[in-house]
């Protein structure tokens, strides 16, 4: 089962065991390993450091798999990295700390485990992109002691063989190992095999399910790589009760999916057919079969075109910042929830009134169950209900153009980022089989636009202080006269300051005195 394969001029060997390695005893010069391996010189520096403290570094992890994807396609360069992984052999954690203290701090994330979290000294230069993280680990001996995703006991071993630590991994692919000096790609399970074949495979059965998060690890890596499942593996992940998994966890898997999949679609697909639907998701169940009039939505029922809509939801948000983005496949994933509710047959046509209302609850409950809040003080819960709650405006104000003032985009920016609205509607409309116009919401990205609201409401002319300026003593009449003048300034009807407080005037003249 095992093989070592080694991409470059030097012949492959067949045995993984570390004393048969060949190792390089020389002092290869950085620029050279630096054109084939990662270019970031921290991991060329500590595997170098490593080795010549008698143990030897390995990359693993999503960065090799995509390295050895490259090469088998010829593709040249090598893959981008938030972070590195990198696993120490023959190197125990009293030994190995003080050769990561020579790069950074050295935080420890695992103590039973050791990985150990390499901190750079240095800040980035000013504008430039932050370092990608290392994480420096010693090969796992993992025991199932409980029942869970949690339920192990985790000891490092730093003299497990590559088979053994590699035994415990997710699936084939992921299972390959790199040595960034002698540029050798180590496959014990044939990932490379499956790589080709372009599909997941658990690595080891009887170790598989035993953390039930692999089901959602299968379903995001399935989406992002555009995989199949292998059928064994597919058996595998429907007898996995998930029901242990915590909602962050949850919520990561289905992060990675919505940011990383160009195809989301896919992995949604997937989680169907693999039972995380069904079992975790009663919202998303709902959709299933939920009929549509065939002359709006050609494409089926409701959740074919949730998969189509989120599939351009991803196209349309592509360059936001992560909580934009992830505001606008959320609020497109959710946003025909209201449906399966309020669908009937009217005059024999499928309709389903009132179903951006109706799609508040099932929607809420959605991100309660996720754990969805704030993410870095946006307010993305906010936000996806809000444009779940209005995701058909932009067209309800199209078809009512000549009685749609301004004031009611200006109202609608005070609750929402109109330009995600924009962005969602745009994926609802695009998001069918069949050529439909997306001419309302043109329209109405046009008009927030030129008033100067795609993201936010106007800010208030008349400030608290302009009264206390006036001579009108602190108290509630404050508040109310600016709100009452903010009112008209959202209708155009106040538009410069020296208006805002003729209007103040006015309103503190027709005030009935306490």
């Amino acid at each position: 089962m095992s093989k070592h394969r080694r991409f470059g001029p030097i012949p492959l060997k067949q045995n993984v065991a570390l004393d048969d390695l060949e190792s390089s005893r020389g002092q290869p010069l950085i620029l050279a390993i630096m054109s084939r391996v990662p270019n970031d010189p921290r991991v060329v520096a500590i595997a170098m450091a490593v080795r010549e403290a008698g143990g030897r570094a390995f990359l693993v992890g999503g960065w090799v798999r995509d390295l050895v994807s490259l090469r088998l396609r010829d593709a040249g360069g090598l893959p981008e990295a938030e972070e590195f992984d990198l696993e120490v052999y023959r190197l125990p954690p009293e030994r190995l700390v003080p050769v990561l203290g020579r790069f950074g701090a050295v935080k420890l994330v695992g103590e039973s485990f050791a990985v150990y979290k390499v901190v750079p000294p240095s800040a980035p230069p000013e504008g430039g992109p932050p370092p990608a993280a290392i994480d420096v680990s010693l090969p796992r001996r993992d025991t199932k002691v409980a029942p869970g995703h949690r339920g192990f006991k985790v000891l490092g071993d730093p003299d497990l063989s590559l088979e053994e630590a590699t035994r415990r991994r997710d699936f084939t692919v992921n299972a390959m190992l790199h040595d960034p000096l002698t540029d050798e790609t180590i496959d014990p399970w044939r990932g490379e095999d499956d790589l080709r074949a372009r599909t997941l495979r658990a690595v080891d059965p009887a170790t598989f399910v035993e953390d039930s998060l692999r089901v959602l690890r299968a379903v995001q890596l399935a989406a992002r790589l555009e995989f199949t499942i292998d059928p064994g593996t597919v058996e595998l992940c429907r007898r996995i009760d998930l029901r242990d998994l915590p909602a962050e966890r949850i919520w990561g898997e289905i992060e990675k999916l919505l940011l990383k999949a160009d195809r989301p679609s896919i992995g949604l697909e997937w989680a169907d057919r693999l039972g995380v639907v069904d079992g975790l998701f009663p919202e998303l169940k709902a959709l299933k079969g939920c009929p549509q009039e065939k002359e709006w939505h050609p494409e089926g029922d409701v959740w074919i075109h949730t998969l189509l809509a989120l599939d351009r939801a991803r196209q349309e948000s592509a360059g936001l910042p992560r909580e934009k983005r992830l505001a606008v496949m959320l609020a497109t994933l959710c946003h025909d929830f209201g449906k399966p509710r309020t669908t009937a047959v009217v005059d024999g046509k499928i309709r389903s009134y009132e179903h951006e209302e109706a799609g508040i609850e099932p929607t809420t409950a959605f991100l309660d169950r996720l754990k969805v809040h704030t993410l870095g003080g946006y307010d993305l819960r906010r936000e996806v209900i809000q444009i779940v709650a209005h995701h058909l405006t932009p067209s309800h104000y199209f078809k009512n153009r000549d009685n749609v003032g301004d004031g009611a985009f200006r109202r609608l920016a005070r609750g929402l980022d109109p330009e995600l609205l924009y962005l969602v509607s745009r994926a609802d409309c695009l998001g069918r089989t069949g050529d439909f116009s997306t001419e309302a919401q043109e329209w109405f990205i046009a008009k927030v636009r030129g008033l100067g609201v795609e993201h936010s409401p106007p800010r208030p002319i008349l400030m608290g202080r302009h009264l206390l300026e006036m001579g009108l003593a602190p108290g509630p009449r404050i508040g109310r006269i600016t709100r009452a003048v903010y009112e008209m300034q959202l209708d155009g009807r106040v538009t410069d300051l020296e208006g805002a407080i003729l209007e103040a005037r006015r309103l503190l003249s027709e005030e009935t005195p306490d």
